[in-house]
């Protein structure tokens, strides 16, 4: 006899469930071809040999992962040396992707904060605000941006009519350029995760710290930031991630001293000259390299939750 605890399932429980699997075979389907395929494909040419006039030979190397990491001169018989040029060229979108997540969290908090603290009403009006810049292809936003920053653009044009400069800001095709970019495309990525968690906040948690004479910095350090803390991860996550294999912010607002790891690749895949096995070990080395770090993230966050 089933107790209270060991309720058989209903017949109908039953039949959803037999259910699930054939509805869930188109979203398996579009899974495996238009995403692991693709991933599966890609290792599979960083282990192949680069074919002289474009493409590839199916004869399996190391080659391109060699390439990446160690140098052996001009004609490939000098010592073995580490390759920095493709090393820096990583960190250099590592720190641009980290200052660009920093620069959306600082700008992307408040204004969450205030969006979710503003009228039930009115709030659907500053949602479409933040995200109206949306609806026009990333391309376009770019390169109007590009526009508005050149030497003779608006910005420097109206700083030098109102005399705080004497002549243009050099800012195109420079690393600051280039953090504007990513930090003008990824901002809503930044605001939506924390405006979720903010809506859901109990704000009477804020009205008791104050009444225990709580500071208002204590109350965000200790209460309000913990609690909203996995929206800031989601919104920290979906700002990195993209930030740090973008290439169009490097290709039209940077120069060749602003590359980055996905202006590396996109050149590997350009024309006949182009390294298609090179280009994909660099996908997989970045690929890589985002799963660490979002299996460290999800190991510390089981742990946590088995505290």
């Amino acid at each position: 006899m089933a107790g209270p605890g060991n309720i058989p399932p209903s017949a109908s429980d039953t039949g959803y469930r037999s259910l699930i699997g054939p509805l869930l075979l188109p979203t398996w389907a579009v899974i495996g071809i238009f995403m692991v395929l693709p991933v599966l494909l890609m290792a599979v040419y960083s282990f192949l040999t680069k074919e002289f006039r474009g493409g590839v030979i199916w004869d399996f190397t190391l080659a391109a992962y060699d390439q990446f990491f160690v140098t052996r001169g001009l004609f490939g018989d000098e010592p073995a040396q580490i390759e920095w040029t493709y090393i820096n060229i990583f960190w250099r979108s590592i720190w641009q992707a980290g200052l660009a997540t920093i620069l959306c969290l600082l700008i992307g908090f408040p204004t969450a904060w205030f969006i979710a603290t503003r009228p039930a009403q009115t709030r659907g009006l500053w949602l479409f605000l933040i995200t109206i810049p949306y609806w026009v292809n990333l391309l376009i936003r770019t390169v109007s941006l590009k526009f508005l920053i050149r030497d003779n653009g608006p910005l420097n044009e109206s700083l030098m009519a109102i005399g705080l400069i004497d002549g243009p800001l050099p800012l195109v095709n420079t690393n600051l350029a280039v953090q504007l970019g990513l930090f003008y495309s990824y901002l809503p990525f930044m605001v939506l995760p924390i405006y979720a968690a903010v809506e859901r906040y109990n704000f009477a948690l804020s009205e008791a710290a104050a009444d225990l004479y709580a500071s208002r910095w204590a109350t965000l350090r200790e209460i309000v930031l913990p609690v909203v803390k996995p929206g800031i991860i989601a919104g920290c996550i979906l700002v990195f991630v993209p930030s740090l294999g973008a290439f169009l912010a490097p290709d039209l607002l940077g120069g060749a001293k602003t590359f980055m790891i996905g202006s590396l690749i996109d050149e590997q895949f350009k024309g006949s000259q182009g390294d298609w096995p090179f280009g994909a070990a660099v996908a997989m080395i970045l690929m890589t390299l985002v799963l660490i770090v979002l299996l460290l993230y999800a190991r510390a966050q089981t742990r946590g939750a088995t505290r």
